[in-house]
């Protein structure tokens, strides 16, 4: 599990439909206005993460944050306003996220933040990149993409989650849920505001938490094997914040071998 990168696709907006505040008596409420409240500003981003890793002391040697990067382009202002004059270059969201651009990232920020952030005694290892099965997501034989991941010594492949198991990913598990509410800390009222906060929040985000969510996803594996593959299951609680106070919290969960070799034999009656 130490090899593979998590990718997804995630919507942020600019602001919630419905806001909760606490006021005191003499504080006049907030307003907030937009052009409509069905169509909220929002900015795609593509974001990768792994498994941190940590050293016999607990020290964090590896985040395991590869990047997060929005799907936007700079254009200059048709006209003048009080706010900017003509020509200024303006961030404007992507509306249309195709195959050819979420190739572009792949090669031109995944591939790179690979190369330069991952540990470098794996060097030489293969190292996977798990995807869902979304049609704009590239072929695992993708020419141009296995080009550009043979290069430097990589060994660097793509493979599709199974379908409709959005809680094999660690990003739909948690980890977007996570940044997201770190996200709302803030109150962005721009695209480059809001694309300022959401990478804040993915910087801030714990190592640790993040690997309390790569023990789930172990546990989300057991119980999908107990189902035969369903997704109608529970995850039992762990309490790993406590378990990693005291030092006990496990790298791996154990796994029955009888339910592994049921599982199999199930699997080859298919």
């Amino acid at each position: 599990m130490s090899n593979k990168i998590h990718v997804d696709e995630k919507w942020f907006y600019m602001t919630k439909k419905k806001e909760n505040y606490y006021l005191l008596l003499d504080e006049g409420e907030p307003h907030r206005t937009c052009k409509s409240k069905n169509f909220v500003d929002k900015v795609m981003f593509l974001a990768a993460v792994a498994r941190p890793r940590f050293d016999a002391e607990g020290n964090v040697t590896f985040s395991g944050k590869l990047g997060i990067w929005p799907f936007v382009t700079k254009e200059p202002a048709k006209r003048s306003s009080v706010n900017r004059p003509a020509g200024t270059l303006e961030t404007k969201a992507m509306t249309s996220v195709g195959r050819d651009v979420i190739r572009s990232f792949y090669i031109n920020k995944l591939l790179k933040a690979i190369r330069e952030k991952w540990p470098r005694e794996d060097y030489g290892k293969s190292i996977c990149i798990q995807q869902d099965n979304a049609r704009t997501h590239i072929d695992p034989d993708d020419p141009e993409f296995c080009q550009a991941a043979a290069q430097e010594g990589f060994n660097i492949y793509v493979r599709c989650q199974p379908p409709n198991s959005p809680d094999l990913n660690v990003l739909d598990l948690g980890f977007f849920n996570a940044i997201q509410s770190l996200r709302y800390k803030e109150s962005p009222k721009t695209v480059d505001e809001l694309v300022s906060a959401v990478e804040k929040a993915y910087e801030d985000f714990s190592p640790i938490s993040s690997n309390h969510i790569f023990l789930t996803l172990q546990q989300v594996m057991v119980e999908i094997m107990k189902v035969r593959g369903d997704n109608n299951y529970k995850i039992s609680h762990m309490n790993k914040a406590r378990l990693q106070r005291e030092g006990r919290l496990p790298c791996q969960l154990s796994c029955d071998n009888q339910l592994v070799e049921n599982t199999l034999a199930w699997l080859n009656t298919m």
